[in-house]
């Protein structure tokens, strides 16, 4: 890089940044992915103004070039043949990204991280190859929300280099952001007129929810309390974005069953949202406390959903009654079904078997174990498949005939989403119990922190009310398993004294309820790392991440990064 030739601030600030990348200087390195989706908001709201520009702009010197927030290339268009043969050799094309912090300084990657247009004249660029073209770029941002969704790129030869560019490109941006505008408020439109004819035709509770939008009607808010309602908020995050009609049934806190009705809104082939009926299936008694299950040893939580579905297990193996136990993984099936057994039948042994482990030998060792007296709890069970799953079948039709272990009692977990599970090995089993999310029962999260860290030896750990707060304020996609594997982290930093925020897991300093790609990840956790070492200075974990303050800002938000 010359250091004779004057350097505008922004330009010099964004080599910086480049350099902290350790960016090639020699040749530019993007990223490729080979996946783009064609439908996002973005895409939708761009293709017109771009086919209008484009077609303006044939055999002429100038592209035109959209990325999403990421820097990806999504769609380049116009350019002379000598222009677009000169991008491909820098691989400025769909599906390649480019950020500054792989490509160093240019007219997408810097608008990105300054938050603003910026033009970038060919010598300004940071790497070599760059050189030869000049780019303007102009950020995108939802009208709702004001994140960036994009940016509007356009990049010519560096001898055609003008200022007109940067109009150019902001005025294109400027006519992109007008239709994701046009397409929000038709879509909220859509949603709307949904909700209202749900509102009038079912006389009940009923919810609606968009990407930016929550609506409850009155009903619904006098219906239930503000606890309940919080739940209902919390469980309607597994119908949000869902294309097709869905029932859920939820035990709310207050003991009631609700089931929820969600039926997606479109707009042509646009998901606009979704409205959700309820209908309380089992009212909770006006007269007394719902009725809790008593304490089972080996079991942890008080909720009125755990209690339900604790209940509900006591109850079928008090029967006798085979049962399957369906959850998300992590969400503690195996553990419960064993706690309950054990306490019902404390005398009995309890065998567990795993297809995965047992392998063709299944139904050999599942035969052995019925007949020596043993119950049976079979993990996985969407597993079993061909000669396993019928040598399985006739085991257990032979309980049922009496043949062996005729007092036996069997049960089978699988996934939340039911997987295939063959119908003949379904019909021995009349009784299923969902088995909810952590995410359903947060209020449990204090006892399951000291029930797990106990279970693990550390007893001398306690939590500070900000961190517990921030503990159940978590998603927790893989339940009390990746609750565990959150705690045996912090055990490992900290064994006694009071866990602070600053003492939890990266991830657990971020509240995003998205599912995070794994550089999202990455990126999250090294920016708390840098808040954590700089003591939550953004300006100087900023600096050492490279980024610029507006970045840092815009990424804390992004990410939900407390602070």
């Amino acid at each position: 890089m010359s250091a004779a030739l004057p350097v505008r601030d922004p330009i010099r600030v964004s080599w910086e940044r480049s350099h902290a990348s350790q960016v090639d200087v020699d040749r530019p390195a993007p990223k490729y992915f080979d996946r783009i989706d064609r439908e996002t908001t973005l895409m939708r709201a761009a293709r017109p103004v771009i086919d209008a520009l484009s077609s303006e702009l044939t055999n002429e010197p100038v592209c035109i070039i959209l990325t999403d927030a990421k820097g990806v290339v999504l769609d380049r268009r116009g350019g002379d043949p000598s222009l677009l043969r000169r991008l491909d050799s820098v691989d400025l094309a769909p599906g390649f990204r480019y950020a500054e912090s792989e490509v160093g300084t240019n007219g997408i990657g810097t608008a990105l991280e300054v938050g603003g247009p910026i033009l970038i004249h060919g010598p300004e660029h940071y790497n070599d190859k760059l050189r030869m073209f000049s780019c303007a770029g102009a950020p995108i941002t939802h009208p709702v929300t004001g994140g960036l969704l994009g940016v509007l790129d356009i990049t010519t030869q560096a001898r055609n280099s003008n200022s007109i560019l940067l109009s150019f490109a902001k005025l294109a941006a400027r006519r992109i952001h007008e239709r994701v505008v046009e397409e929000a408020n038709a879509l909220d439109h859509a949603l709307l007129s949904d909700y209202y004819a749900a509102c009038r035709h079912s006389g009940g509770p009923v919810l609606a929810l968009g990407d930016e939008v929550f609506m409850m009607n009155a009903y619904a808010q006098a219906r239930f309390d503000a606890v309940d309602q919080a739940a209902l908020i919390d469980r309607t995050r597994d119908a949000r974005g869902g294309t097709k009609p869905l029932v859920i049934l939820t035990d709310l806190p207050s003991g009631t069953t609700a089931r929820l009705a969600y039926r997606p809104t479109f707009l042509g082939d646009t998901l606009a949202g979704g409205v959700i009926q309820i209908k309380e299936q089992r009212p909770p008694a006006r007269s007394q406390q719902p009725a809790r299950a008593p304490l089972v040893p080996g079991t942890t939580g008080s909720s009125a959903v755990w209690q339900h579905v604790t209940q509900e297990m006591l109850d079928a193996c008090r029967r006798s009654e085979w049962l399957i136990a369906d959850g998300e993984p992590g969400a503690g099936k195996l553990s419960l079904l064993r706690a309950v057994r054990r306490h019902v039948s404390p005398d009995r042994r309890l065998a567990v078997l795993d297809p995965a482990v047992t392998g063709d030998d299944l139904p050999a060792e599942a035969r052995a174990e019925l007949e020596s007296g043993s119950d049976l709890i079979i993990r996985r069970a969407n597993l079993l498949t061909g000669e396993v799953l019928y040598g399985l079948t006739d085991v257990l039709q032979s309980v049922r005939d009496g043949a062996i272990a005729g007092d036996a009692w069997v049960a089978l977990t699988l996934p939340a989403d039911r997987s295939e599970i063959a119908d003949q090995l379904l019909a021995f089993f009349p009784r299923t119990v969902e088995v909810p999310p952590l995410r359903h029962h947060l209020e449990d999260i204090p006892a399951l922190v000291r029930s797990l860290l106990a279970k693990a030896g550390v007893s001398g750990l306690t939590f500070s009310t900000t961190t517990m707060n921030q503990l159940m304020r978590l998603p927790w996609a893989g339940n009390i398993t990746h609750l565990r594997a959150a705690l045996t982290a912090v055990a490992k930093r900290r064994r006694s004294g009071v866990v602070e925020l600053a003492d939890l897991p990266p991830e657990c300093r971020a509240t995003t309820r998205r599912q995070l790609t794994p550089i999202e990840a990455l990126e999250r956790d090294a920016i708390v790392d840098a808040l954590s070492m700089y003591d939550g200075d953004k300006q100087a974990a900023a600096a050492a991440l490279g980024m610029s303050r507006a970045t840092i800002y815009r990424k804390i938000r992004d990410y939900g990064i407390v602070t």
